[in-house]
């Protein structure tokens, strides 16, 4: 089952999705492909260093336990909305990952059973990435530095996923799942164990090697397979007027 979330005549709905129709507990509506972020995250909760090319492509260590940092919710960024460049940097990037989302206050979780009980499902979620800045801090957690979406999937094995991710078009992204070095369970109930996780919380598990940048008027589309494909259009401060959402 995919959950999304919609501007509706009564307000913001979630409900299930299906094919342009949002079902939500007041009735159901016409909606298409123009969803927002399909959850409100207090806290994204990202893994990096979690796949090899990656990895090999910066020069890191490899980790012997998940490496994670934290974006505010301030970097939620919806499906479909433009990404405006910062004119703070001259090199954003962008990063196809996968995202766990939390349906109930959790801690202390002791592996994969008790993690499935506590997810409402996956999505996707782009890690932007200003790579002029130092440190994590400044090059990641900005205000729109999460896009998120379209939809939630309540019903699929993280395991196993294809991932693919195109920019302006050209394929930038190919690889699966199953190359994680840390497995989406077993990061969830590490993670766990040092914080109390909130419903709506993200925790994404990293990207495989992202090459080039990204540049204004190219569309960034990530698809994670049985999941859905998130959908933004770069462009330059000044030049953001909507865009088109993502396909569930």
């Amino acid at each position: 089952m995919k959950l999304a979330r919609a501007e509706t005549p009564d307000g913001v709905r979630t409900g299930e999705y299906d094919d342009g129709t949002l079902h939500a507990e007041t009735g159901s509506y016409e909606v298409g492909e123009d969803l927002l972020a399909p959850c409100e995250p207090g806290t994204f909760y990202c893994v990096g260093r979690n796949f090899a090319e990656k990895i090999d492509q910066m020069d890191y260590d490899v980790p012997d336990r998940p490496d994670w940092f934290i974006k505010p919710a301030v970097s939620l960024h919806h499906p479909g909305d433009p990404i405006v460049c910062p004119e703070w940097t001259e090199e954003l990037t962008y990063a196809g990952e996968l995202a766990a989302v939390v349906g109930e206050e959790c801690t202390d979780l002791a592996g994969e059973s008790e993690v499935r009980d506590v997810l409402r499902g996956w999505t996707v979620l782009n890690d932007l990435d200003a790579l002029d800045q130092e440190r994590r801090t400044a090059r990641k957690a900005f205000d729109g530095s999460a896009p998120l979406g379209p939809v939630i999937e309540t019903d699929i094995d993280p395991r196993g996923i294809d991932i693919e991710t195109y920019v302006g078009g050209e394929l930038r992204q190919d690889a699966t799942t199953d190359w994680m070095i840390f497995d989406p369970y077993e990061t969830v109930a590490f993670l766990s164990e040092r914080y109390t996780f909130r419903p709506g919380d993200v925790i994404s598990f990293g990207s495989p090697a992202n090459p080039g940048l990204l540049e204004p008027g190219q569309e960034v589309a990530i698809t994670y397979e049985g999941v859905g494909t998130l959908r933004n259009t770069v462009v330059a401060p000044g030049e953001e007027d909507g865009g088109e959402g993502g396909d569930g």
